[in-house]
Formats: C-alpha cells, sequence, structure tokens
C-alpha cells in the first residue's frame, strides 16, 4: 500500500517522505485551531447565556459521537482509502465549526446550536481517528514508525502549550466567533492537504459489515496484549481525568494559589509531553509495549503529590515527568501497534482500543462525582493514583506484554527466513 506520492520507501528519516510531510503538515495545522477550539466553545456557550448544564450538554454531544460511530470509522478505515477518509472527515469538521462561527458571529447561537455543530464534530473525528492510525503505517517504512510518531507529536505538544494562551487572547479580543473560525480554516486547510495523499484501500474482502466487525472482534480478543492494555487503559484515563482534570483545579484552589498555581501545574504537564517527544526523537526503545505500560504509570505522580499537601515546586516535577511518562508510552503504543497490527485490520483495532478508553470519560467523572458525597479531595485523589499503579502493575504481570517489541527490517527477514524452513521442514 503506497502513496502516488512515494517512489520509494528507501529513506533515512520520514522527513524525506513527501507523503509524511503532508500528512504531518496537515496536523500542526489542525492543531492550532483544534487547541483553541475547547476555550472558544465555551465562551460560545457563556455569551448566549448559558450555564453550567448548557456547557455539560455541548460537551457531551461532542464526546457520545466519538464513542457510538467509532466502530464504524473503524470498519470504513479497513474497507476504503483512508486518505479519503480524512479528508471527508476534515471537511466535515469544518463544515460544522464553521457554521457554528457564523451563529456566533450573528448572535443567533443557541445551546441546541451550539450542541448539533459539536456533534457533528465528534462524528467526524470517529471517522478520522481510526484512518489516521492506519494511515502512517501506510506511509512510512516499518524501521521509521517511531520516529514519525515521535515527529507527528512534537508540534501538536509545541501548540499544547502555547494554544490555550494565544485562544484565551484571541476570545478575550475578538469573542469566540474568530477562535471558532480559525479552527473551521484549519480543518479546511488540512482536508485538502490529506486529499493530495491518494493512500490506497485495503485489500476489499468479500464477506459484509457486521462479518467484518465480527472477525474485527475476534481478532482484538486473540491479541491479549492488546485488550489488556485496552482495559488498563480504560482505567488509568477514568482515574486521570478524574483526578487531574476534574478535582486538580479544586485542590489548587484550596491548597495552593487557585487559578494561578493551576495554570503553572497545567503548563509543566503540557511541558512535559513536549519534552517527551524529544526522548522519543533520541531514545527507540526495544521492549515496546512494557515502555508504554511502565511510563503510563507515571501519570499517578501528580495525583499523589497534590493528594499529600507537597509543596508547589514538588507538584510542577511530578506533572512535568507525567507528561513526559504519558508522552513516551503515547508514542511507544502507536508503534507497537503499527507494527504489530496487520494494516488491512489496524482501523477496526484502532477503533476497539479507542472505545474503551473514551468509555472511560463519562465512567471517571461519573464515579467521582458519587464518591465525591462520601470521600475527602484527598481521599479521592489517592484512590484515583492507587487505580493506575494497580492497573500498572496488574498490565506487567501479562506475559504478552514482553514479546510485543520493536521490530527492524533485520528481525523482521529472520522471522521471515525462519517461517520459510520451517514451511520446508
Amino acid at each position: 500500500m503506497k502513496t502516488a506520492a512515494e517512489p520509494s520507501r528507501t529513506v533515512s528519516t520520514p522527513l524525506k517522505i513527501g507523503a509524511f510531510r503532508r500528512f504531518a503538515s496537515a496536523g500542526l495545522i489542525s492543531a492550532t485551531g483544534t487547541a483553541m477550539a475547547p476555550l472558544a466553545l465555551a465562551y460560545s456557550v457563556i455569551e448566549q447565556g448559558g450555564g453550567a448544564g448548557s456547557l455539560g450538554l455541548v460537551l457531551a454531544t461532542n464526546t457520545v459521537p466519538t464513542i457510538v460511530f467509532l466502530l464504524m470509522g473503524g470498519l470504513f478505515a479497513d474497507r476504503l482509502s483512508r486518505s479519503r477518509l480524512l479528508f471527508l472527515g476534515n471537511v466535515l469538521a469544518a463544515g460544522a465549526q464553521g457554521a457554528l462561527a457564523v451563529t456566533v458571529a450573528t448572535g443567533h447561537a443557541t445551546t441546541m446550536s451550539v450542541a448539533a455543530c459539536g456533534f457533528v464534530s465528534g462524528t467526524a473525528a470517529s471517522f478520522t481517528v481510526p484512518a489516521a492510525q492506519g494511515a502512517v503505517a501506510q506511509i512510512v517504512p516499518e524501521e521509521h514508525l517511531h520516529q514519525a510518531n515521535a515527529l507527528l507529536r512534537l508540534p501538536s505538544n509545541a501548540v499544547k502549550v502555547l494554544g490555550p494562551a494565544v485562544g484565551g487572547f484571541v476570545v478575550a479580543a475578538s469573542g469566540a466567533a474568530w477562535a471558532l473560525a480559525w479552527d473551521a480554516f484549519t480543518f479546511a486547510v488540512a482536508a485538502v492537504l490529506l486529499l493530495g495523499l491518494r493512500l490506497e484501500a485495503p485489500p476489499a474482502t468479500p464477506d459484509g459489515v457486521m462479518a467484518d466487525l465480527r472477525a474485527g472482534w475476534a481478532g482484538f480478543r486473540s491479541r491479549t496484549w492488546l485488550w489488556s492494555y485496552t482495559a488498563a487503559g480504560t482505567v488509568l484515563v477514568a482515574a486521570w481525568l478524574a483526578g487531574f482534570q476534574l478535582l486538580g483545579p479544586l485542590v489548587a484552589a484550596r491548597q495552593y494559589a487557585g487559578a494561578r498555581d493551576w495554570g503553572l501545574i497545567q503548563a509543566a504537564f503540557a511541558s512535559g509531553l513536549l519534552a517527551g517527544t524529544l526522548v522519543c526523537l533520541r531514545w527507540k526503545p526495544y521492549r515496546l509495549l512494557m515502555v508504554a505500560v511502565v511510563t503510563g504509570g507515571a501519570l499517578a505522580l501528580p495525583l499523589t503529590a497534590m493528594a499529600c499537601g507537597v509543596p508547589l515546586l514538588l507538584v510542577l516535577v511530578a506533572a512535568l515527568l507525567a507528561g513526559i511518562g504519558l508522552d513516551v508510552a503515547i508514542v511507544a503504543w502507536n508503534t507497537a501497534f503499527q507494527q504489530h497490527v496487520p494494516r488491512a485490520e489496524q482501523g477496526r483495532m484502532s477503533a476497539f482500543n479507542g472505545v474503551g478508553e473514551r468509555l472511560a470519560i463519562p465512567l471517571g467523572y461519573l464515579v467521582t462525582a458519587l464518591a465525591a458525597h462520601s470521600w475527602s479531595s484527598r481521599g479521592i485523589l489517592l484512590a484515583c493514583a492507587g487505580m493506575i499503579a494497580l492497573a500498572t502493575v496488574l498490565n506487567l504481570c501479562v506475559p504478552d506484554v514482553y514479546r510485543v517489541n520493536r521490530i527492524t527490517p533485520s528481525r523482521r527477514s529472520r522471522a521471515s527466513d525462519d517461517d520459510r524452513e520451517a514451511a520446508q521442514a
């Protein structure tokens, strides 16, 4: 599966592949808009008189489609051209954000119209996420996947450090409509870039959609390392969102200097993500999945630090280390996934993995809301940190975690020779 823009696979770095540069540029441009969108979305609700309930409805309608339609997106990614899916998904998102920007600018926005646009954007994401995972493996040679995944994370993490501040300035100076319009524009530019990839569709299967879905589930279930990592990831995401995103601002208000210190903690975490990408550009671990599991466990550090009420400097260090660990885990996991899952199945496997982790979002918030009536914030933070540590340890007990390692051309060649000798015997 090659691209029309890729005449040769013998390259020394992914940056020498024209299709990869196009794919990475699309991601960078889109990230500049995506970083501003949450703040602009919140203030578009506030500007038309909505409160916490209205904002919750808008956020829910943006999240629910990514759970409901993600499996369908995975099926499509294994049946159709992934570049075409990425193009259509970005066009759909551009239309939704553009329509929202117009309604906000003209003063005709309502909670329902904002929620409707969010629903469309969430639907678009459920088709582009599985397609993007498989597209990288089509574009980049196997030996350069780790570096490619790190390079793709580098600009998006840099934008995460600066984007919210720039978005806040734009919203404060010009209103939410301009930030939403910029988000729509970046989706449109990304769509044009992605259309030029022209990736071939995976080999067609004679079976129907439901048969493909059943085959995908059987493949997911048969790979112990895949479903065990997904299960552990669901726990990690739920505990992290509940402890850091939900309780973090409350703890910062009670134990530290409120919004100012919480902003510093978030900045430290975002800086850690960027630093983690730089680590991945230099370090290519052999035991990919084991590294992903261990470094993901670093998310327990800032939760433990805040629960223990340590000085702010130690919380900042813990948040920085958590960011580094999370980004190393993401790059290692993406590389392991792309190397060990057949390309024709990557859309469905990515969707099954994504559904589990996205279900953690409402689960984490719901459990925290219920526990808050009986437990203190400190107790919940410690429980969340304990869940992350326990999930990490249990995942390390899975033998397959130590078998999913980085594949080099020489290892692939030796494996092929062994297979041929076994067949001849």
